[in-house]
């Protein structure tokens, strides 16, 4: 039986997967890494940080595995979206990357909108300029860093420099390309109108392949670190959001997805690149050839309850928080949470928007903040999914999740009465890496498209549906909503 690989470069992690013909799992790895804070609102990341881990997350799925290396027919790659990485003509790192969560770049944004102008950037890319977007953080490199922008030959988005110390090419997939906002979103390649409006050399921005295409084969060098076997194809694969929607089965048009990770994200797959003109959600091309999608993205989901445990409950385990969590009833007896701790994209693209607990009184304790927190981050999810909606989704009656979140019985239930939509899982936890290794498998020629491949391997399950909470949750939420416009000059004044 023949193999596939994904490998998934996350923010914290990178990690491998193998899968057979079929679908199943045989083995994984995976190896943790940080990143840098060094000023506050920045995040930074050492882009051989993810080279060192999938060295060492190969090497452990291999060796858990018991499958020789020619058996793996070719290799996908996903990863956190919209980070910078700039390469020298010689293939060295000019500056450590600018992360997807780095809000550095609000006075970029608005030079952007000024070049550009707003509704034009938003017509041929799909989305506003936002400080999360690649475009802005080559802006202020630019701005701020002329000796490393001068030395930069290549731009890359960070799965894709994995991928150049695999295969020695310099190239990116579309998916994760219209990520950086140098795009035309209709034609699936880099517009040469915003790359010129910015001063940005046209030979920096390397060639966009399809999720499924081979763009190289595994190097000699790369084959000796990592134990594979030289000549094994790579294919181009997608951003994580893709990704993640090719693995639980989101590649048509209808099915929604939703990701449940550090970062939130609702996910709708399209036959055409719908935009929304307020830019409060975002658009982009898809993983899947001939495929677009939308959606919406909260910066701090499950992250946010990693936050909670850390400054608050260092020693508990993140299940014995949410088991005590189920312990209050929903709506937390009126304490409601702003999960707006890395500021926000949707619906607010604030990097000013803060979090907050907002109704604490005496009677609250950890298990009200806990909930709170997993009612907060529904609440957040429940924006985004309105404004897709608005924009032309159609209201799901079931969603697809899919992260680490998803382990908890009580948050699947608080979605489902929140979103009021069934929510349903797949067989594997692993979602952008498993959608990375289906995108491989077309590209190997096991299955005719992406289409085939989800057919074939990805199962939905049933995982919770709306219970008679939800019309206590649609009050929970008008609240909620009320919150940010109330704080948001607070948020501007201590931002400031």
């Amino acid at each position: 039986m023949t193999h596939v690989v994904g490998i998934d470069v996350s923010t914290t992690a990178t990690k491998a997967l193998l899968l057979d013909q079929s679908g199943v799992v045989v083995a994984s790895g995976s190896a943790e890494y940080g990143y840098d804070v060094p000023r506050p609102l920045w995040t930074e990341q050492d882009p051989r940080l993810w080279w060192d881990a999938a060295i060492e997350a190969i090497g452990q799925m291999m060796g858990r595995s018991g499958v020789t290396p020619s058996a793996i027919d070719a290799i996908g790659l996903t990863g956190q979206m919209h980070g910078s990485v700039l390469l020298d003509d010689t293939g060295d790192v000019v500056r450590p990357a600018i992360l997807w969560n780095d809000q550095r770049t609000a006075k970029e944004c608005d030079e952007i909108r000024r070049r550009v102008g707003r509704e034009r950037l938003i017509s041929i890319t799909g989305n506003d300029a936002l400080t999360g977007f690649t475009a802005p953080k080559l802006l202020w490199v630019a701005e701020n860093e002329p000796e490393n922008w001068a030395r930069v030959a290549t731009i890359l988005l960070p799965k894709d420099y994995v991928r150049y110390r695999l295969t020695n090419d310099r190239v990116v997939d579309v998916a994760d390309g219209s990520g950086t906002i140098l795009f035309d979103l209709a034609s699936r390649t880099w517009s040469p109108e915003v790359i010129e409006s910015l001063g940005i050399d046209p030979r920096l921005c390397p060639p966009a392949m399809e999720g499924p295409e081979i763009t190289g084969v595994l190097s000699e060098e790369a084959a000796a670190a990592t134990g594979l076997m030289a000549g094994t194809p790579v294919v181009a694969g997608g951003g994580d959001q893709s990704a993640n929607a090719v693995g639980v089965g989101a590649v048509d048009a209808g099915t929604l997805a939703l990701s449940l990770g550090t970062s939130g994200v609702v996910f709708a797959a399209s036959d055409a690149p719908n935009v929304d003109f307020d830019a409060r959600v975002q658009a982009f091309c898809h993983a899947v050839p001939g495929r677009w999608h939308m959606m919406g993205v909260m910066l701090s989901a499950a992250g946010s309850l990693r936050w909670l445990r850390d400054a608050v409950a260092p020693d508990r385990e993140f299940a014995d928080l949410v088991a005590e969590a189920a312990q209050v009833p929903p709506g937390s007896e009126g304490l409601l949470f702003l999960p707006y701790l890395s500021g926000e994209r949707t619906p607010h693209p604030d990097p000013l928007a803060r979090g907050a607990f907002v109704g604490l009184t005496v009677s609250h304790d950890l298990r009200h903040m806990t909930r709170a927190v997993l009612e907060g981050v529904a609440f957040g999810l429940r924006d985004g999914l309105d404004l897709m909606v608005a924009a032309g989704v159609a209201k799901p009656e079931s969603i697809r999740a899919s992260g680490g979140g998803t382990r908890s019985q009580l948050w699947l239930q608080i979605l489902a009465d929140v979103l009021e939509a069934d929510i349903e899982t797949v067989a594997t936890e692993e979602g952008a890496a498993f959608g990375a290794g289906l995108l491989a498998s077309v590209g190997a020629g096991h299955f005719a498209d992406a289409g085939s491949a989800v057919a074939s391997i990805v199962e939905a399950r049933p995982a919770a549906k709306p219970s008679d909470d939800a019309a206590t949750y649609t009050q929970a939420h008008l609240r909620y909503r009320e919150l940010y416009p109330a704080l948001r000059p607070t948020f501007q004044s201590l931002g400031a």
